[in-house]
């Protein structure tokens, strides 16, 4: 499975079970918030100020 941009941080989480670890690694401390539930890779690497390109290239290592 290809970790894309638009996918929602839960769906990634569930598909993934490192994936929380790596995005806690990149600075995304809320993995388990009500936020995860609907907000984009893309969206929370906005908010959080994350270099979008290296997390998704971590996440799909």
């Amino acid at each position: 499975m290809v970790i894309t941009k638009d996918m929602i941080i839960n769906q990634v989480v569930s598909a993934r079970p490192d994936a929380a670890e790596i995005l806690m690694a990149y600075g995304m401390g809320c993995v388990g918030c009500p936020s995860a539930q609907m907000e984009t890779l893309e969206e929370a690497a906005a908010v959080h100020g994350m270099n979008l390109e290296l997390l998704l290239a971590a996440l799909n290592k």
